[in-house]
């Protein structure tokens, strides 16, 4: 007989597709359900989302829990916490990971207080102690210290940031369990989607190329620079916290732990010193470069390469070289 109740994992609807963030946390969840020996299942809400379910299958899942409804096409938080409430106290999963998107924080506290149960937020790692309970890793006081918290309470509910687990192989082979459950239809939540805008924000956990300034910037009107530069290859620009507090840029740019956890495949640290909070953001990039006055800064130490001087001599000839490639050798 099993210990414990199964590992659980809600696969975020994002506009018809499953986000990406799901499928991170199902290669964390097989992890977790192999060492429990328990089922990896997830929990999928839509409209027309079978193909989708499928993917969840592939992506590591042994049965998903599939609510297919038109009144789920666009994501209500009742409807949601309604159906998905239902469904943990019928199978009493003793894990539950949730995507710390958007959505996933509007729904992730609504099902926990609906259960009477603890929840973790935005989680950068999951393990287990030697009973077999979740330990929730979490940065705490400003990502000066990294919180290790055990719930009491069932399931042991967390939110897990983007991007921080690996994402693992598709198997289009592997077989496993849909179950078409009834939905809970509600006619009026009292909420109504009026319409839909594209915010204007930089999508920065998706970037191939990130070019990030930090104190090393003398004024705001100097990111210019930095975006010429990101343009050129096609990136996105970043920031450190103090320029973001200091209200030079939005927060969306914001690298670090209280903003960004980035893997793109050239992230360029210009006048960034290389605290623990934004190493941590950042440090799984494929390639990182660094740019700094300070030969000692500790941002050289996660560096590939890194370039001991003042970024605003440095960066025009960088912006200058790729324009010449670019233009195959024309300046």
């Amino acid at each position: 007989m099993k210990r414990h109740g199964d590992v659980l994992v809600f696969a975020e609807n994002n506009d018809g597709k499953v986000h990406p963030v799901s499928y991170e946390l199902l290669g964390k969840g097989r992890e977790l359900a192999d060492s429990l020996g328990v089922d990896l299942n997830a929990v999928l809400l839509g409209w027309r989302m079978e193909d989708e379910a499928f993917e969840l299958i592939y992506r590591g899942a042994d049965k998903v829990f599939l609510y297919d409804h038109p009144s789920l096409e666009e994501f209500d938080v009742i409807r949601y916490t309604r159906n998905i409430v239902k469904m943990v106290r019928e199978t009493k999963p003793d894990i539950f990971l949730v995507g710390a998107t958007r959505i996933g924080r509007t729904l992730a506290p609504r099902i926990a207080a609906a259960l009477r149960t603890g929840l973790t937020a935005d989680c950068v790692d999951l393990k287990l102690d030697e009973e077999g309970n979740l330990v929730q890793v979490r940065p705490a006081f400003s990502g000066n210290i990294m919180a290790q918290i055990v719930t009491k309470t069932r399931p042991q509910m967390a939110t897990v940031r983007y991007k921080v687990m690996k994402m693992p192989e598709r198997d289009a082979g592997r077989e496993g369990e849909i179950i078409r459950t009834k939905v809970d239809v509600i006619e009026e939540t009292g909420m109504r989607i009026v319409e839909k805008t594209r915010a204007d924000e930089v999508e920065i956990a998706e970037a191939d190329v990130i070019v990030s300034g930090g104190r090393g910037l003398k004024r705001p009107e100097d990111f210019s620079l930095l975006e010429e530069l990101a343009s050129l290859l096609g990136g996105v620009v970043g920031s450190s916290r103090p320029l973001v507090d200091a209200g030079w840029i939005s927060k969306d740019h914001q690298v670090g732990f209280s903003g960004n956890t980035v893997k793109p495949r050239v992230y360029i640290a210009c006048g960034i010193s290389g605290s623990p909070q934004h190493l941590f953001g950042m440090r799984d990039s494929d390639i990182i470069i660094a740019v700094n006055k300070d030969p000692t800064a500790p941002i050289f130490n996660v560096s590939d390469y890194g370039v001991v001087g003042d970024l605003y001599e440095f960066i025009p000839l960088l912006i200058r070289e790729v324009k010449r490639l670019i233009g195959g050798g024309q300046e």
